[in-house]
């Protein structure tokens, strides 16, 4: 199990490797510093939340919510070492490895996700990287949602030149990898990949005119100071995400974070509120971490500015709430999901 040691000093996003930080007056956008961002964790909870939702409502409908479904088309047997991954072959977890699915029962779940309200349907696959015959199977599955009138969305791992054109070609809206943590924390919970590995199947996705969907996982045992690091990486990005989805860490056993420190729920809703707040275009999703999220936390959530959940009883391979359980929810705070088409009637509040 890695250790969590003491947290070095961390420089600002304009000394890091792979980042086109803003120069000054190039347009509206502000050039978030680590310490600009600390300084709106530490603001008084009721203060952040009063300035998140100015954010927030000048750029979004705040009743609006955008639902996702997640399928794990490919399971386990990754052979990196992301501590948090119970899909990784390296650890003794309740994951068993799974081969590609059929094209069939893919759309199957996507139909079904989307007779549930889901606008958009993410596919991820557990690989280091892709082969040209598995981007092959994937731009299969791509074209086929896209035809349901879908959203399309796959995360897959690292992109060789080339591949993120070719599902492109395929229909494909958003490509999800994420950053996981601050680099200065990185070392600490992957070591098989490095940091500029991301931040270059970033630059190919960009290259391609694909969206960026990219967030991180925080309560990995990370300081403030780190999750600032994070959202100051993920600002900095020229441009920044379209989507950016916020995980609050699942503890899965045979994971080395299994016994990582309990974050407060109030730090995750401080980490949604600075997200929206230094990517105020973007849509901020309540990610992976919600089964265990109590109802009023959510519901914080939501007022710091996300505005997308996943929706559907599991994420790849953990928990997650219900779908009757987040429409009771969103019927009582008086949201509307924004959905390509409208639920089927065994699933409308």
């Amino acid at each position: 199990m890695r250790a969590i040691m003491p947290d070095p000093p961390v420089p600002q996003p304009e000394s890091r490797p792979g980042l086109q930080p803003m120069a000054a007056g190039a347009g509206p956008r502000q050039a978030w510093t680590i310490d600009a961002i600390l300084q709106l964790y530490e603001l008084p909870l009721l203060d952040l939340l009063h300035r998140t939702q100015q954010v927030h409502r000048a750029h979004h409908d705040p009743h609006a919510i955008q639902l996702s479904t997640l399928l794990s088309v490919k399971t386990g047997g990754c052979p990196e070492d992301c501590a948090y991954c119970p899909q990784s072959a390296r650890y003794e977890t309740p994951v068993q490895a799974q081969a590609l699915m059929p094209l069939q029962d893919v759309l199957a779940a996507a139909r079904q996700a989307r007779a549930a309200g889901a606008q958009r349907f993410c596919m991820g696959a557990a690989w280091r990287s892709p082969t040209a015959r598995q981007i092959e199977h994937i731009a299969a599955m791509v074209s086929g949602v896209k035809a349901l009138g879908m959203e399309t969305c796959v995360t897959l791992g690292m992109l060789k030149p080339g591949q993120a054109d070719t599902l492109k070609t395929a229909g494909l809206d958003y490509y999800n990898h994420n950053l996981d943590t601050a680099p200065e924390f990185y070392d600490r919970i992957i070591s098989t990949r490095s940091y500029q590995d991301r931040l270059d199947t970033l630059e190919r996705v960009r290259d391609a005119g694909l969206k960026v969907c990219c967030g991180g996982i925080v309560g990995m045992g990370e300081s403030r100071a780190m999750r600032a690091g994070l959202i100051a990486q993920l600002a900095s990005l020229d441009p920044p995400p379209e989507s950016v989805p916020i995980n609050r860490l699942v503890k899965v056993p045979g994971t080395p974070l299994d016994d990582a420190p309990e974050l407060d729920p109030l730090e995750f809703v401080r980490t949604i509120a600075v997200a929206r707040i230094t990517m105020p275009a973007a849509v901020v999703r309540l990610s992976a971490g919600r089964e265990d999220l109590d109802e009023s936390s959510q519901i914080l959530c939501f007022m710091a500015g996300a505005n997308s959940i996943f929706y559907g009883d599991k994420l790849l391979t953990t928990a997650n709430p219900g779908q009757d359980r987040d429409w009771t929810l969103l019927q009582r705070l008086g949201m509307h999901p924004i959905s390509s088409t409208p639920p089927s009637p065994s699933c409308t509040p």
